[in-house]
């Protein structure tokens, strides 16, 4: 056999085993068939962040939660009739959905420009505010996040990758006033030990967590003023999200999630965790709320 028959021979024989190796040169089909491939296996990986009322573990270790509920409703009426949960630190979702680790992401995630440039947000399925809790009887006298910017000794708790560390900031409260903590548990327990004076969350984790530590030393600051951010207040959407190179997916998401706003059924998965028809995101779209400075 000649040299240049033999090149041949072995050229054909690398190609034959590259594109097997592909599939075919299907290069796109493990990120971008996302929707095809959890059709076909009825099961869809989720991340979610471990915050509730969003998404925990009950008592008999079943993964529930607003965010779960709605997930699992919408991916049912999909044709995906499992999800499989996964629940991390809320600050690992992101980068764990963008290096394929979850098909998509949920749990107490607000729509934010910043985040618009890494994930496809689906429409929001629900809109809160903020609150902060303190020690009982409120020592340092905090009722808004400029109480606690006018007081450089106050220390504040917030979850790792939370938007409320940006309103913090915006309305001057020090970088050294804030304690960053992994996840809400650790907020409460910083509260209880004097490590923080405040904790600032979201309205409906707050309460959440107050019920389920049983603390009678915590207490939600009732007067609490919403942040006012260049002018604007601050209310919080939040939605699930996707890969950037799986809007299809995102899509047929936003479809049967619009069915469920219509029909009544959103409120229905959403009442049993704190949340009401105040807290129905209306008419609100993931595309204007990207779109907000």
């Amino acid at each position: 056999m000649s040299g240049k028959n033999l090149f041949k021979m072995v050229f054909v024989l690398l190609l034959s085993v590259s594109l097997t190796a592909c599939g075919g040169l299907d290069f796109g089909s493990s990120m971008n068939d996302t929707l095809k491939r959890a059709k076909e296996e009825g099961v869809v990986k989720v991340g979610f962040a471990n915050e509730k009322p969003y998404a925990y573990k009950d008592e008999s270790g079943k993964v529930t939660g607003e965010a779960v509920e709605v997930a699992r409703t919408v991916f049912e009426n999909m044709g995906i009739n499992k999800i499989e949960p996964v629940l991390v630190e809320f600050g690992s979702l992101i980068p764990g959905l963008k290096s394929g680790r979850f098909d998509v992401i949920t749990a107490g995630m607000y729509i934010t420009p910043e985040r618009c440039k890494e994930v496809a947000f689906a429409n929001p399925e629900y809109t809160i505010g903020e609150a902060i809790a303190v020690k009982k009887g409120n020592p340092k006298n905090l009722h808004s996040y400029e109480d606690i910017a006018a007081n450089p000794k106050v220390k504040v708790g917030v979850m790792k990758g939370a938007v409320e560390v940006g309103y913090l900031k915006k309305l001057g409260v020090k970088d050294n006033q804030i304690v960053i903590v992994p996840d809400q548990p650790s907020a409460i327990s910083a509260l209880a030990s004097g490590r923080v004076d405040t904790i600032t969350m979201t309205g409906p984790s707050l309460r959440a967590m107050i019920e389920s530590t049983g603390s009678k030393n915590i207490e939600e600051v009732k007067d609490f003023k919403e942040p006012v951010i260049d002018g604007k207040s601050v209310r919080g959407y939040g939605a699930a999200a996707f890969r950037k190179d799986n809007e299809k997916f995102r899509d047929a998401f936003n479809q049967e999630l619009a069915k469920m706003k219509k029909s009544g059924a959103l409120l229905e998965a959403i009442q049993p965790f704190g949340f009401n028809e105040e807290n129905l995101p209306g008419d609100k779209t993931a595309e204007e709320l990207c779109k907000q400075q």
